[in-house]
């Protein structure tokens, strides 16, 4: 199937969640697979476990976190490796997919097209590249912008995307919009998941950390602030 990219389309959404995306597009039972920007490895264990996964190696730039997933016991069919996707420790056709879940466009802008050209070398051919992406839209995106402006980086990320299609590493099967629901108790744990970070430096003073928690607050209930959050999947296959 040929589709065609759009970095958005307001009408195209639909209520989801990243699991429920990922299940529908790949059939991941039994697939070597290749987690690039892994966090705190949620995902890896929904796609080792839930999604049976025949093997999970999952990197992470960030060491500190890293660490932190070293400690995890009980995920024998995954494999924590600290390391970039400009650089994958990988022979040629390692991988029968690869995912890269609203990780993309935190890889260096000098360094997208080198990373998307590792995981096509990585992949065996036919092998699919699942990315998943922020869309720079929305109530959720009007708070963290002021935390850290991505409008920059996410755009660089879709296009790196368009220029390895255009060059003939992949062709776009599937494109994805979805709307994920995300619900904050409160503004501490609001700032513990995104102010309090390892993986990104925040230069945020007092006055930027207040402006931040006013615009929060402006969403808070009693039940806590609730975000529907856009995303974007592509879905790309690997050409010989």
């Amino acid at each position: 199937m040929n589709a065609q990219f759009r970095i958005d389309d307001p009408a195209a959404y639909r209520r989801a969640d990243e699991l429920e995306v990922l299940a529908e597009l790949v059939p991941v039972r039994g697939l070597k697979v290749l987690e690039l920007g892994c966090g705190a490895a949620w995902m890896t264990r929904q796609v080792a476990t839930r999604l049976g996964a025949a093997a999970v190696v999952a990197t992470e730039v960030d060491r500190i976190q890293h660490e932190k997933n070293l400690a995890i016991e009980d995920l024998p069919n995954v494999r924590f490796r600290l390391g970039g996707a400009e650089a994958i420790a990988d022979p040629d056709g390692a991988y029968d997919l690869a995912l890269m879940f609203k990780s993309l466009h935190h890889v260096p802008m000098d360094l997208m097209d080198a990373a998307l050209a590792e995981i096509h070398r990585v992949l065996v051919p036919g092998g699919c590249l699942y990315v998943s992406e922020p869309v720079y839209a929305g109530d959720f995106n009007a708070v963290m912008r002021l935390i850290h402006d991505e409008l920059e980086v996410r755009t660089a990320a879709f296009e790196a995307m368009r220029r390895a299609v255009d060059a003939g590493r992949f062709c776009l099967e599937r494109e994805v919009f979805y709307e994920a629901e995300g619900v904050y108790p409160d503004w501490e744990s609001f700032a513990a998941r995104f102010l309090q970070v390892t993986h990104t430096r925040h230069d945020l003073d007092a006055a930027g950390v207040a402006a931040v928690r006013a615009a929060f607050e402006r969403h808070l209930t009693p039940e806590g602030a609730r975000f529907l959050k856009p995303h974007r999947v592509d879905l790309l296959r690997r050409l010989s």
